[in-house]
């Protein structure tokens, strides 16, 4: 077995925890295999970038937080390779392990003691008033605000086809399962199962006290368009990521992906029991 290794540069004690993660699995007989960023965190040379490592590894084991894994899983691009998250810090809803755990990850991988849970991913299609249209995926969601205006923006949702609802909100979030736990939930969308075949949407702060979230399956196709009587543009932003200003006759059209995040959970853990821990559940 094979494991690649992509840390997130900015989190204290990262160098320690790849050097760590490197050794422990060594000492299991699993090769390591660092991501070019990664491995200039601990001084030496990779020449195998995040993509890279998906076709070469059996498992990609991801160091840092959630933001990390997202980070990861847009870097990588679509692969059946299990990701692993070995939180550095605080609980993460995607991570495995956290970082004391190292022994129990190897031991883990060389028991297959493991299961790896696919996630379904949506596909976001900006589409142009000349043509063009960009294309590019969410793990958590997708999400349409009035950025740093203090106007609220207008927009018009369609659920295949049909008008859905005018909205006049900060925003309006679309979001997988997998993102019920982060910006949707802020927002007071819905907790989702994360194997759950669906998708929802959730207006942020909206104008009507009637607008609430709404739970799609997962065939569903949706359109937001910016309405004409909206008092400032749409931010059109992807799992937290850039935020790009959208012009009025731009469509966004959303569906699921035709690739799925999979996520690798050891043996005794399970979303609810993280999902227990986060929120403080009794």
């Amino acid at each position: 077995m094979q494991v690649g290794i992509i840390a997130n540069p900015n989190k204290q004690g990262a160098a320690h925890t790849i050097t760590a993660l490197t050794v422990v699995l060594q000492q299991h007989g699993i090769a390591t295999e660092l991501e070019h960023d990664t491995a200039r965190i601990i001084g030496a040379e990779s020449p195998s970038n995040a993509s890279d490592l998906a076709k070469s590894c059996d498992v990609i084991a991801v160091l840092g937080g959630d933001g990390t894994m997202l980070n990861a899983a847009h870097r990588i691009g679509p692969t059946d390779t299990p990701l692993a998250g070995i939180n550095i810090g605080t609980l993460g809803f995607l991570t495995s392990c956290k970082d004391d755990e190292l022994h129990l990850f190897a031991e883990g991988l060389l028991e297959k003691s493991y299961k790896v849970v696919p996630r379904i991913m949506l596909k976001s299609s900006v589409i142009y008033a000349d043509g063009k249209v960009d294309t590019d995926f969410a793990v958590n969601e997708i999400t349409l605000s009035r950025g740093q205006t203090g106007r609220l923006i207008s927009l018009d949702a369609y659920i295949d086809g049909a008008l859905l609802n005018h909205y006049h909100a900060d925003g309006l979030i679309v979001s997988t399962p997998t993102g019920s736990t982060a910006y949707s939930l802020a927002a007071g969308g819905p907790l989702i199962s994360p194997i759950a075949k669906a998708f929802v949407i959730t207006p942020i702060c909206p104008h009507s006290l009637t607008n609430r979230s709404l739970v799609l399956d997962e065939h569903s196709e949706v359109e937001l368009v910016t309405a004409e009587s909206s008092e400032c543009a749409s931010f059109y932003s992807i799992d937290g990521r850039e935020v790009i200003e959208l012009p009025s006759d731009a469509r966004v059209q959303i569906k699921k992906a035709d690739h799925q995040l999979h996520i690798l959970r050891l043996k005794d853990r399970s979303y609810f029991s993280t999902l227990r821990e986060k929120l403080h559940w009794g």
